[in-house]
């Protein structure tokens, strides 16, 4: 979960199901792929780069719209060039239309008719009531660099014949995040959640850059880390980055759980996620994305761009010029309050029944630590990564390391069109949609990511003798699917839909696909 919202608020594009194969790697040394489906129901599927004709609409008036294309004016226009068709065509087509599938130019609306969304029942969390006990949970500290305790959280130790399973959390928050996770994946997996240097529970035990003047620390004022006038020799080179916390992962994952990982990213912590699996493929198993942030730092690189960066000649590090702290003070009073805190609580959960307390509680608690405060500063201010969302989910490709992709439909903030410009460049990754669901559907519908993440797992550990959640017949390979999860939530049927999409995915064949069956429904309704 982010407390800022850093995304576009561009529009989104809803897609139903398409065309599509799903491929995973093996889990031996030669990494080869295989198909993800049932043993007995072996199907491939070939990617059509041919457009058909769609009334007035050819080939050549729609590439230049393709997705990858698409940068945030692109978005806003995407629309507009089809105003003059017959009742106008908007967001709402990429909904609820045609029965929320899409066909192909062979289909026509009686297919479409026919298909139904079809309801799963899945487990719910854990329920000691019921006798289902949750797997506990315990709270570690690792000594990695000199004044930092770095905080996690484990469960399921004693599943030693299981895969690992880490989960990064999104800025602001920590492995308190994930606790619904460790209490249910843990009964089948040894589960880990990792606190970022500067967030959460990872904060330094000493000040970064202390005050000369023993005033500024007296009892009737707080103090308030890291705007001294000289870092602190364990401090000299610190700054909270992506590269520093990349690194912490790799180091985490060496130290203390010794072996290579399933890793699981919201937010911030997807793009971290990524990016360490693009420096590290011998130690990642697989990547999932939960609504992850696609771009993160504002400054250069000082090794990716030495020159731009000599521009910026402080960017993050220990002690805070007098200046940012200015700054700092007035964007911290008002993010820090408790109000601000609910309000953007609010905003990120669609399903506004679901509990935050302790959420709200574990945030407010970090922000009451002396060295919230600068550690905020230094992360705004902070260079980006060596490589961007784009190239690590390249060297991620290249390395054949399996991706998928979890995303609430409802997030004010990484709009689906992020998750879907990931599905674009990776066609083999099921990309789920979720809804109801924000920005953090591993807190708001744990039930149904749970059920996701587990089923995805098993695949892969399977080498595709297991199909994927969702795909359970030839036709969801072409054409995606979409489904209601049902499970028991607080003693009442709870129903969340979930969509599947095929690796043909395209906005445009959408689009054309509406038109005709739209074209279609006027003939039949004029006849």
């Amino acid at each position: 979960m982010e407390l800022l919202a850093f995304c576009s608020s561009s529009p989104s594009f809803r897609v139903s199901s398409l065309n599509r194969k799903f491929a995973g790697k093996t889990l031996n040394s030669s990494r080869s792929k295989v198909f993800l489906l049932r043993r007995a129901r072996v199907v491939r599927t070939t990617r059509k780069s041919k457009w058909k004709s769609l009334g007035g609409l050819e080939k050549g008036h729609l590439n230049r719209f393709k997705i990858d294309n698409l940068d945030r004016r692109d978005e806003s226009r995407l629309f507009a060039s089809l105003e003059g068709f017959p009742n106008g065509i908007n967001s709402g087509i990429l909904n609820e239309n045609c029965n929320s599938y899409v066909v192909d130019g062979s289909e026509d609306l009686r297919t479409i008719s026919e298909r139904k969304h079809s309801n799963i029942l899945i487990p719910g969390l854990p329920d000691e009531s019921d006798g289902n006990s949750s797997s506990p949970i315990t709270s570690c500290f690792w000594e990695w660099k000199p004044k930092f305790s770095v905080h996690y959280e484990k469960s399921g130790a004693e599943n030693v014949k299981s895969p690992p399973l880490l989960f990064l959390p999104g800025f602001g928050v920590g492995s308190f995040h994930y606790e619904k996770q460790l209490k249910d994946l843990g009964r089948e997996f040894r589960v880990w959640a990792l606190d970022f240097l500067g967030q959460g529970m990872s904060l330094p035990s000493e000040d970064p850059a202390p005050s000369a003047k023993e005033e500024d620390v007296s009892e009737e004022n707080d103090p308030v880390w890291g705007f001294g006038e000289e870092p602190a020799p364990w401090a000299n080179e610190l700054v909270y980055s992506m590269d520093l916390w990349q690194d912490q992962v790799r180091h985490f994952i060496e130290e203390v759980i010794g072996e290579p990982v399933y890793i699981v990213g919201n937010s911030l912590g997807g793009f971290v996620a990524l990016y360490f699996a693009a420096c590290n493929p011998h130690l990642v198993k697989g990547v999932t994305l939960l609504n992850a942030t696609p771009f993160w730092g504002f400054l250069p690189n000082p090794i990716s761009s030495p020159r731009l960066a000599k521009m910026f000649p402080w960017a993050g590090t220990f002690p805070l010029p007098a200046s940012v702290r200015k700054l700092t003070e007035i964007v911290w009073q008002k993010i820090s309050d408790p109000i601000s805190i609910r309000e953007i609580l609010k905003q990120v959960y669609a399903d506004h029944s679901t509990k935050v307390d302790k959420v709200f509680s574990r945030i407010l608690e970090t922000t009451q630590h002396p060295a919230a405060a600068a550690s905020f500063a230094s992360i705004m201010f902070a260079p980006k990564g060596q490589l961007s969302f784009q190239e690590s989910l390249s060297r991620c490709q290249m390395n054949n390391i399996p991706i998928c992709l979890m995303y609430g439909r409802e997030d004010p903030w990484v709009r689906p069109i992020w998750g879907l410009k990931v599905k674009q460049q990776v066609p083999e990754a099921p990309y789920y949609e979720i809804s109801p669901a924000g920005h953090c559907p591993h807190d708001e519908v744990p039930e149904v990511l749970n059920y996701l993440l587990r089923g995805w797992i098993t695949s892969l550990e399977s080498q595709g003798s297991v199909s994927l959640p969702l795909l359970d017949n030839p036709e969801s390979v072409q054409y995606g699917t979409s489904k209601n999860l049902e499970f028991v939530k607080d003693g009442s049927r709870k129903s969340v839909r979930v969509r599947l999409f095929g690796d043909n995915f395209s906005v445009w064949s959408q689009i054309g696909s509406f038109i005709k069956s739209r074209i279609m429904e006027l003939g039949i309704k004029s006849r």
